[in-house]
């Protein structure tokens, strides 16, 4: 029994993803016990980036409509730059994510995940990191931007890359394990 036996956590992602920033949390949070589901605007299989070319393919459990954020303790959002790109104008994506917001749910971005919080309007007055290419980015949209291999505020964890991810896991077990955070609002 993992810290997470109780736990159900949503990945939301498109193709495009960084491959480790979904793979490896996916991996930590299952052996942690969570049940855990990638979720995606459509059915089938989304596509990794690894770097500088295409990868795997992971399997979509549910697509955003079928998934309901109420049924969620947490939520997931890898980076890679096409992933966040298309998450951001997604109307449904984005009121998943609030959903997690409104609710004080935790709520994990690395890398360029945290560009679909600018659009979901959650990021002003929230201290948190992410790849330097969008930190003025977060600025702009209220943050408080650090340079630290993770930041944890109120339930949000952010971290900046796939060399942060050791540090990023261990943050989300522990925040997901404590559940809804009374700061943790849209």
């Amino acid at each position: 029994m993992g810290q997470l036996s109780n736990r159900n956590i949503a990945i939301l992602s498109e193709s495009g993803f960084e491959e480790v920033e979904l793979t490896e949390p996916l991996k930590r949070l299952k052996e942690e016990g969570a049940t855990v589901h990638v979720i995606s605007s459509k059915s089938g299989k989304i596509k990794a980036w690894n770097h500088d070319h295409w990868s795997i393919e992971v399997a979509v459990d549910k697509t955003i409509a079928e998934a309901n954020a109420n049924e969620y303790n947490g939520l997931v959002l890898p980076g890679g730059v096409i992933n966040p790109d298309q998450l951001r104008v997604n109307d449904e994506a984005i009121a998943f994510v609030r959903a997690f917001f409104e609710a004080g749910k935790p709520v994990a971005a690395i890398c360029h995940g945290p560009q679909t919080l600018i659009n979901a309007d959650v990021v002003r007055g929230r201290k948190l990191t992410s790849v330097k290419n969008i930190a003025q980015d977060l600025i702009n949209a209220g943050a408080d931007w650090s340079d630290e291999e993770v930041v944890v505020d109120q339930g949000l964890v952010t971290s900046r890359t796939p060399e942060d991810l050791p540090a990023f896991n261990d943050k989300i077990v522990e925040e997901f394990a404590e559940g809804v955070h009374e700061g943790q609002h849209a």
